[in-house]
């Protein structure tokens, strides 16, 4: 027993930096490490060694992407509720790879009832998913199952292409010969599958109104997008997260019933045969005015009212065209009404904004064109004009969803979806991966659209500080995590919520402003093209010129807050000093509000102190002060002999706090803690 407490007692001494052999004591270690490099996992590594990206943030001189152009014939068929199409997609190789397959997404397969899906997302109805019936490559004909007896059986199979994952979200083509770089490969699909309808759970998960309204989604097989960091993107379709698609032209025939409208992305090609002379002299007049110009109205149904009657089958084709897109959504109902009005873009001129919605659900778009016009106007403003021919807002089921130029939406959603037009659409994020990329941007940016269009400005102060009443929970995943595994309660805070208040302590860092700019430089350099979280964070660092190590570590990677107090004022003759503790993991720079009493002897300035008005100086200590390890800070203030009524610690409440009431400390008081600290408002550092 004696020797177990004397190894014992050894082993502390050790520990404690104290040899048994009369060494003098160690350094004491920090109370924290705060790690300020941006971690780089082996995707991005290659990626650097490529030369397709770099620490600039900005593409490198080696950017390469894939690029996939489609020709797609589709018919609806109300009696059966099934699509029944037939497109020609050319994939076209631009990367250094010799491709041996063709990655495709058949996210109809997510409602057969085999397939994993996420919770709480629940189709409308089960169905038999996207069937292929023919396949050729190149003019050769595929097997669309994998040749018996597996992997070693397939590696031996004949010079024939074949389908793989056929009943899967994720499928692919393997190629009798591989696709050399700087060439490209033809797929010829025929394909059919049912839109469901019901009652479901979660966007997309009903795709219809019985049968009368329509409205597909992810409808037709798409080539999968392959890039520089994973190759072809292998995740599933499990609901709640979306896409990640290569860009290309998309020309798209869409077979309907005469008298059905139909909407959808891209521009109309044959207007002459599918519209009544006077829908397209209504047509005309769209971008002369910011009226709603109703092309047909709730009076017009039927064939040759709202369409042409057709060629005496009863059908007609409508012929769409969106070149530089990441895919192509549509609509049409027997009863849709069409109503129009016009953005005016800076430097572009005007656009127009198309609504197909049903007559009974008029009140639902009531605002609709408003509020769509003032989103792409400010928009463009904020970061780049838009770069669409129109946009089109589509009635249905899933009121709440974004594609190239479409936004299924009423007036409700308005504003949020047209600004997917920014990312994804135009620039192109993982929002299977990284969803807070243009879920969380696109929240940030709702912000700043609502205060404009009240006429006031934006809000962000206590965003931020509110991360600190969920940091530390065990269920919330880092914001790098893949987002299509973040689980169901928090993929929406994760994806939606977080970045506003990562973004609104940046501000109360850098400057609202500065965040603004730096991401209007980066959207810029992205246009068209797929950026990764490590260019973001990158380009950011640069176009700040700060280090922001520290800060991408603290909220991506992790889900630390910064937990600051006034922990002791003490006042010696004319100077102050403030005793400033972090207890999380996160650092932040020292921001303390000092409040003067209104008479008494002159303010002195102090080199790292700003004066608000009269009474009030805003102190600034860097974050670099936290850096060797300390949790507490002394903030020496010699402003001299005024006194000073109340000192608070992040008076713009941007920085994430667990406890906000010790922020603040108040003369007479004792201590802090005393009273809540208010924030500063009014949207903070600009």
């Amino acid at each position: 027993m004696r020797r177990s407490v004397r190894s014992f007692t050894v082993a502390a001494a050790f520990a404690c930096g104290v040899s048994s052999l009369g060494a003098q004591p160690a350094a004491p270690l920090p109370e924290r490490a705060v790690r300020r490099d941006i971690p780089i996992t082996n995707a991005i590594r290659r990626a650097f060694e490529g030369g397709t990206r770099d620490s600039t943030g900005r593409p490198g001189r080696n950017y390469w992407q894939l690029r996939a152009d489609y020709d797609i014939r589709v018919r609806i068929d109300t009696a059966t509720s099934q699509l029944r199409g037939m497109e020609r997609v050319v994939v076209h190789n631009h990367s250094p790879d010799s491709l041996s397959l063709i990655g495709l997404r058949l996210d109809p397969n997510h409602f057969i009832g085999t397939v994993p899906r996420a919770a709480p997302w629940v189709p409308a109805e089960n169905t038999e998913g996207m069937v292929i019936t023919r396949l050729t490559v190149n003019g050769q004909a595929a097997s669309l199952t994998p040749p018996a007896g597996g992997p070693a059986a397939q590696a031996a199979a004949p010079a024939q292409p074949w389908l793989a994952g056929a009943q899967s979200t994720v499928a692919r083509v393997r190629l009798p010969r591989a696709v050399p770089p700087r060439s490209s490969v033809t797929l010829d699909i025929e394909w059919h599958h049912k839109l469901p309808g019901g009652p479901g759970a979660g966007h997309r998960m009903t795709q219809r109104w019985a049968d009368s309204l329509y409205q597909p989604t992810q409808w037709y097989p798409r080539v999968a997008m392959y890039d520089d960091l994973r190759g072809w993107d292998a995740e599933l379709y499990l609901g709640p997260s979306e896409f990640f698609n290569p860009f290309g032209r998309f020309e798209v025939r869409i077979e309907a019933p005469a008298g059905w409208l139909v909407s959808g992305t891209g521009v109309l090609q044959n207007s002459e045969q599918v519209l009544t002379p006077t829908a397209r002299e209504r047509l005309a007049r769209v971008t002369q005015s910011d009226a709603i110009t109703t092309i047909v109205g709730a009076d017009e149904l039927g064939a040759g009212r709202s369409t042409q009657r057709g060629d005496g089958s009863g059908w007609l084709t409508w012929h769409f065209v969106a070149d530089t897109v990441n895919d192509f959504a549509w609509a049409t109902a027997r009863s849709f009404t069409w109503h129009a009005t016009r953005a005016t873009i800076p430097g572009k001129g005007a656009v127009p904004i198309h609504m197909f919605y049903l007559p009974g659900r008029a009140s639902l778009f009531a605002r609709a064109g408003e509020i769509t016009r003032h989103a792409l106007e400010y928009y463009s403003k904020l970061w780049f004009p838009y770069p669409f021919p129109q946009l089109t807002l589509q009635d249905g089921p899933s009121a709440g969803m974004e594609y190239p130029m479409v936004i299924n939406s009423n007036q409700g959603a308005a504003d949020h979806e047209a600004a997917h037009m920014w990312w994804p659409m135009t620039v192109g994020t993982n929002e299977t991966w990284y969803g807070w990329m243009d879920e969380g941007f696109n929240q940030y940016m709702n912000i700043l659209s609502a205060a404009d269009a009240a006429g006031r400005a934006p809000v962000l102060d206590g965003l931020g500080q509110s991360y600190g009443r969920t940091a530390g929970n065990e269920a919330e995943p880092p914001m790098m995590w893949n987002a299509n595994y973040a689980g169901p309660q928090f993929y929406g805070f994760t994806t939606y919520q977080k970045t506003p208040l990562m973004l609104s302590m940046l501000g109360g860092v850098v400057g609202d402003s500065a965040v603004q700019r730096a991401h209007r430089e980066w959207a810029e350099a992205w246009r068209f093209k797929h950026p990764s979280p490590w260019d973001w964070m990158f380009f950011m660092n640069k176009a700040l010129g700060r280090d922001l190590g520290w800060f991408w570590n603290g909220w991506l990677f992790s889900t630390s807050s910064v937990d600051g107090r006034i922990a002791r004022v003490t006042t010696a003759g004319a100077r102050t000093s403030v005793v400033v503790r972090q207890d999380g993991d996160m650092p932040s720079p020292v921001l303390l509000e000092v409040k003067f009493a209104a008479t008494g002897p002159a303010i002195r300035p102090m080199r790292n102190a700003v004066m608000t008005d009269s009474v009030t100086a805003l102190v600034t200590y860097p974050v670099d002060v936290w850096f060797r390890g300390a949790r507490s800070f002394t903030a020496d203030l010699a402003f001299g002999g005024r006194a000073i009524e109340r000192i608070t610690f992040d008076p713009q409440c941007r920085f994430p706090d667990r406890n906000p009431a010790d922020n603040a400390w108040v003369r007479g008081s004792g201590t802090a803690g005393s009273q809540p600290a208010p924030c500063a408002g009014g949207g903070g550092r600009r």
